[in-house]
């Protein structure tokens, strides 16, 4: 049982990480939300697929692949962040119910397997990925209530009035909540920018995700107390992330040279027509 309070707000929750028992453990809540996340994902995207006229059955042909290698991918991210401690438990690899999986890993993972899944399909990536970004963004927003269920990932001491005490200890920075919230304005942020960039060339809102998780991320990361480090003593995750900014601004800006040069082809094309 995990006793959780924002001692100042007045709130206090006592809340049982196993939601359903059995034998030595039990279903989780972890789990569960995990899982919820990944459902209303899967319809958020389901609807925006049917939008732009692509088929919502080629999410259910990604997921069979995406879903399991983006758990390995999470899980083999932490593990290689924290081989000091695997190397010398091996067998400890694989137990990834005790914990352990990081959301870059499985970000990194599930967009390899989009990029050989849209080129077997024949289908573009990029317009693929815009149509996906506002799903992950709903999974990770409400993905990160599981660290609330289980008192983890959670930032350094703090005084400031939404404190959160786990267990009676002294209030710490809900991290989780910092980047749920960071995720549901990145979601609005999204479906905004596919609503605005329908005659734009494809590329707008995955890119614009990748900047946008990356520099939230970033910042919340330097809040938390189980970061994973790299050998020069760097936060992985930040640097991550610092790679994602880049990468989004750079995509940008490819995208918007990209789509004015098709405006101005297509208006060429108009006034030929005109011409003739």
């Amino acid at each position: 049982m995990n006793s959780i309070a924002f001692p100042r707000l007045g709130l206090k929750f006592d809340i049982d990480p196993v939601a359903i028992p059995f034998g030595g453990g039990g279903v989780r809540w972890y789990g569960i939300i995990i899982a919820s996340g990944v459902v209303l994902a899967l319809l958020l995207c389901s609807a925006l697929f049917r939008r732009r006229g692509l088929d919502p059955e080629l999410l259910a042909d990604f997921m069979i692949w995406a879903l399991p290698i983006g758990i390995i991918g999470a899980r083999a991210y932490y593990v290689f962040f924290s081989w000091d401690y695997y190397r010398d438990n091996p067998a400890e690899i694989v137990r990834i119910w005790e914990g352990g999986i990081a959301v870059y890993g499985g970000i990194i993972a599930g967009l390899a397997v989009a990029l050989v899944f849209c080129r077997v399909k024949g289908i573009s990536f990029l317009r693929f990925a815009d149509l996906c970004a506002p799903g992950v963004a709903l999974g990770q927003c409400i993905g990160r209530w599981g660290n609330f269920v289980n008192g983890e990932a959670h930032g350094g001491e703090t005084g400031l009035p939404w404190g959160m005490s786990i267990n009676g200890s002294a209030p710490v920075h809900p991290t989780f909540l910092y980047e749920s919230l960071w995720s549901l304005a990145g979601l609005a942020l999204l479906l905004a920018v596919l609503r605005l960039s329908k005659s734009s060339a494809p590329g707008f809102a995955f890119f614009s995700y990748l900047a946008w998780y990356g520099a939230g991320r970033f910042f919340i990361e330097g809040l938390r107390t189980d970061s994973l480090y790299t050998a020069s003593g760097l936060r992985a995750s930040q640097i991550v992330a610092v790679i994602c900014v880049a990468a989004g601004a750079a995509g940008i800006a490819a995208t918007a040279v990209r789509s004015r040069r098709e405006r101005e082809k297509g208006r060429e094309e108009r006034e030929e027509n005109e011409k003739c």
